[in-house]
Parts: C-alpha cells; sequence; structure tokens
C-alpha cells in the first residue's frame, strides 16, 4: 500500500435523510480511513452533501424557503449530526453549494468548453427527477417507470450542452483492462465492461428549465445537470488542501452500486478530458434491505441511524453493519438478527472476555499483571493465533474485504475465549505451588486481548478505548491511536507490572427490545 490514502463517500443527496443505508458507506469508510491512519499512513477521509438540482427546488419551494436556506438547515440538522451517532469522523465535510466547490467546477467545464469537448445540441428522452439522471429508455420498467424508484419519470426536450462520452468508451476499456482492480468487486468490473462495450451515449451536462445550481460560465442560461457538479467534489476539495494530505489521485471512492455507472464510467471520461488522473479505485457495494426490498423513505423502510444506537450503541452499531454483510453484497437487516449478533458475540463472547480476564488479573494477582512465567504449548497456539488473525486481517482490508478483516478478530476471541475455558485460571489458583502456570494464564490472556484492542480500534473506537484502560496499555504502550495494526501481533508487547482494572461493562446486557420501525 502507499503511504498516503485518501478515501470518499458518495456525497449524500440533501434532501433524502440519513439513513442506515448512507451510513453504512460512511461508516466503512471511517474504518478503513482509520485502519490506514493506524499503519501509519497520512489519510484524509471526504464526504458532503450534494445540494443543486430539480429535486432540491422542488423540496424547498414545498417547505416555503429559498433552495439555500433549505440545505442549510438539512445540512446543519440531519447531515452533520449524524456522524456523531455513528462515530463518524471525516477530515472534510463538503458542500456542493460552497464557494471553493462551484468555483473550481466553473473553471474545469470552462477548460473543456474551450478545448472543444463540450457542444450544443438537443436532448429528447426520459428524466428521473428523484434520481436526478437522466434514463436510457430500455431501462425503464414496463408503463415508463424508473427501476430505482418504480416512479413514473419526466420526458425533456431541451437545449442543452453536451459532452462527447462517446468518444470515451475504448479509453475506458483500456483503463479497465490496464487496472484490473479499478472497478471493484468483481461483478461491478464485469456489469461496467458490458455497459461500455454496448456503446456509450454523449451526456447532456447542464439544464435550462431551472435556475438551481452552478451557473455554466460560457452561457448562464443554463446551469450545470447536478452530476456533473457533484462528481467533482472528490478532485476540488483535493485542490482545497494546502498541507498535500489529500493527494490526487483519490485512493478509493466508495458508493453504492445504483450509482455504479457514474462514478466508474462518466467520472473517469472526465477526467480523461481534463488531462487530470483518474482515481485508483471504485469499490461499489451492495443495498441494505428491509423486508427484503432496499431501503425507500417513500416505502417507510427506511430507517434512522439513531433508532439503532440508542439501542445498541454506535460500536454495536458499526460492528453490525460491518462484520453481518459481506462488504460488495447486498445485505439484510433485522432488529432480531442484530440484538442476536450483539448478544452472541459482543455481549457474551467479547465483552464477557474482557470482564473475565481483568477480574480475574485483580482477584489473583491485585491488578498487577503478572510475569509469563510457564509459557508453553497452548501459549505458542494463541501466539500464533494472534499473528494469524492480524495477517488475514491485515489482508482482507487490502481487498477491501471489511466484514472478513473483522471476522478474523472475531475468531481470535472465540480461540482466547476457548483457551481460558480449557487452563481454566480459576482452578489452578487453588494450587498454591502452581502460581507460575496461573500468572502464564492470565498474562497471555490479557496480552491477547492487546491484540483485539488495537486491531477492533477502527471498528469500534469507544470501547477498545475502554478495553485499552482497563488493561493499564494506555499508561504502559501509549496512546491506542498510535498502535501499528501491521505490528499488533507480535507476542509479549504489553509489560508484566501493568495495572488492569475490571471497567464498566464493554456491552452491557439488552433490557428490552427495540421499538419496531414506524
Amino acid at each position: 500500500m502507499s503511504e498516503s490514502f485518501y478515501i470518499t463517500t458518495p456525497i449524500y443527496y440533501v434532501t433524502a435523510a440519513p439513513s442506515i443505508g448512507s451510513a453504512y458507506t460512511t461508516v466503512a469508510a471511517d474504518m478503513l480511513n482509520r485502519w490506514h491512519r493506524q499503519r501509519g499512513e497520512q489519510t484524509f477521509f471526504l464526504t458532503g452533501t450534494d445540494e443543486h438540482g430539480q429535486k432540491v427546488l422542488q423540496a424547498a419551494e414545498d417547505n416555503g424557503a429559498s433552495p439555500q436556506e433549505w440545505t442549510d438547515r438539512l445540512v446543519a440538522t440531519e447531515w452533520q449530526p449524524v456522524l456523531e451517532v455513528i462515530d463518524a469522523q471525516p477530515d472534510d465535510f463538503i458542500r456542493t453549494t460552497q464557494e471553493r466547490h462551484t468555483t473550481r467546477v466553473q473553471k474545469f467545464w470552462q477548460g473543456l468548453f474551450e478545448s472543444g469537448q463540450v457542444y450544443e445540441g438537443q436532448y429528447e428522452g426520459p428524466y428521473c427527477v428523484a434520481c436526478e439522471e437522466f434514463k436510457l429508455p430500455s431501462e425503464l420498467l414496463e408503463g415508463g417507470l424508473c427501476p430505482i424508484h418504480e416512479r413514473p419519470v419526466e420526458q425533456l426536450s431541451e437545449t442543452n450542452y453536451f459532452f462527447p462520452l462517446s468518444q470515451y468508451a475504448e479509453k475506458l476499456l483500456a483503463l479497465y483492462e490496464e487496472n484490473p482492480t479499478f472497478v471493484q468487486p468483481e461483478s461491478a468490473r464485469n456489469e461496467v465492461i458490458a455497459f461500455v462495450k454496448q456503446g456509450l451515449e454523449d451526456l447532456s451536462i447542464s439544464r435550462s428549465t431551472f435556475d438551481w445550481g452552478i451557473s455554466v460560465p460560457w452561457d448562464e442560461r443554463h446551469v450545470f445537470y447536478v452530476w456533473i457538479d457533484a462528481l467533482l467534489n472528490y478532485w476540488t476539495a483535493a485542490q482545497d488542501r494546502a498541507d498535500g494530505r489529500a493527494p490526487w489521485p483519490a485512493s478509493v471512492h466508495l458508493v453504492g452500486k445504483d450509482i455504479l455507472r457514474f462514478h466508474a464510467v462518466i467520472w473517469p471520461a472526465m477526467l480523461m478530458a481534463a488531462g487530470v488522473a483518474v482515481p485508483h479505485q471504485v469499490f461499489a457495494h451492495g443495498w441494505l434491505l428491509v423486508g427484503g426490498q432496499k431501503m425507500s423513505k417513500s416505502k417507510a423502510t427506511a430507517i434512522r441511524p439513531s433508532q439503532v444506537t440508542d439501542h445498541f450503541g454506535s460500536d454495536a452499531y458499526r460492528y453490525y453493519f460491518l462484520r453481518a454483510i459481506n462488504f460488495g453484497s447486498d445485505g439484510s437487516f433485522s432488529w432480531e438478527h442484530m440484538s442476536a449478533v450483539y448478544t452472541s458475540e459482543l455481549a457474551n463472547g467479547y465483552g464477557n472476555l474482557a470482564s473475565r480476564v481483568t477480574a480475574m488479573v485483580g482477584k489473583y494477582f491485585d491488578g498487577v499483571l503478572p510475569a509469563d512465567e510457564d509459557h508453553g504449548p497452548a501459549e505458542d497456539a494463541l501466539a500464533a493465533g494472534m499473528a494469524t488473525a492480524v495477517a488475514r486481517a491485515e489482508a482482507a482490508i487490502d481487498r477491501l474485504a471489511l466484514h472478513e478483516a473483522i471476522s478474523a478478530t472475531t475468531d481470535f476471541v472465540a480461540l482466547i475465549n476457548g483457551y481460558v475455558t480449557e487452563q481454566e485460571p480459576w482452578k489452578v489458583a487453588k494450587d498454591e505451588s502452581a502460581r507460575a502456570r496461573l500468572a502464564s494464564i492470565l498474562y497471555s490472556a490479557a496480552e491477547s486481548l492487546r491484540a483485539v484492542a488495537v486491531l477492533y480500534n477502527p471498528v469500534m473506537p469507544k470501547t477498545s478505548a475502554m478495553l485499552w484502560e482497563s488493561l493499564g496499555a494506555a499508561v504502559a504502550l501509549g496512546e491506542l491511536g498510535e498502535q501499528r495494526v501491521q505490528d499488533a501481533g507480535r507476542w509479549g508487547q504489553l509489560p508484566a507490572g501493568s495495572h488492569l482494572v475490571k471497567g464498566a461493562s464493554l456491552f452491557p446486557r439488552l433490557l428490552e427490545e427495540p421499538d419496531p420501525v414506524d
């Protein structure tokens, strides 16, 4: 991996309230950013809001506000607060109404216009306002419905400006061939290649029937088509960083599969036309399904993140969605399944293990971690399991297999639990002549938890910090965020003599079921 890592989420359409679907992408990006930072890399994490277009204009009018007033209100009351709810910490939050973005969008397209990459023409065809997307007639469902929203589309006839996307098909296919991981996962790559091979149509880049957008600098009767404006956010934000922390090109664009073509076809073609380097990778994850359907506000299946975190906490929220769903595939959410995972893996598995180990060190050694005086085959197996867990997790992160990275640590927690159960330190403690053996058992369990805290920190930062303090590691080893994940598997880092304290339960037992979705 490179020594710098720049990751982005899509900028979310401001009129759609944050849901567990949008938060899924944000949490995944946050985990990856934290992981790469704990490798010692220079990292940068960008998210934000997409605030132009016909849909925003209509929503503002419906709420008796100007578009700018309406977007300001939604960002302040919905989109920025949800970051705290899910414990995501982006380095930058970009809004497409900010001058730093709008002026660069105009400059980018002015350059393409002057180089002959833009022409005026007539657009006639279907347009979905909910998607803010020009549709192909072949994409529509029976009755002329949008395949995403299952609503009738509008039939547009406008004189607009166009980008000659059709001229970039061969260049795009060459990109996919030369860089096989540019689009991932493989199913997404195959879809994009098949789409481009069918032939591309030139793309309308402006609208002239409303004015809520970035004005076209050479013809102010037009505003830029919202996607043409929005895609540039990744590049405009990077230009804004004088500290070099967002070096272009971006390392990874995380997107939902429904916006894959924008990011894997239109976006790189735009950059090629301008002579700007394309991003290293576009990764399309699947949808979150509720009751077998993609979440939708109109179908009352959208769930706010706070509805989940208020009951389970933000760490359990992050763990569940990133562990229970194969990243890159669709996944289903249910309260019952999340409750089961919380109870079995977090409360009874991980949390109970941390409580038992710290409590036994307190009981048998007055809270002072003993030395590993009787290291044997069982401890060798535990140390080998630790090294394996780190290697598995590191390899999975490089493939963006987030669920596999977490599973590597979850499996190691199960191994530690099995070790403690088999060694029975509570029985060994009854034999005064076996103090050295008891010391090794408890040292090994605590040292294993040290590695777990490091590996889980990008996933569950709050409880990892609690465990780190409980192990006395903050005093003995320094800040948790400074620990290198790639070094976590090296045995013997937690020094004997560290002071352990049985803290509050990492994952308290659930007393009642969460309220059902309205």
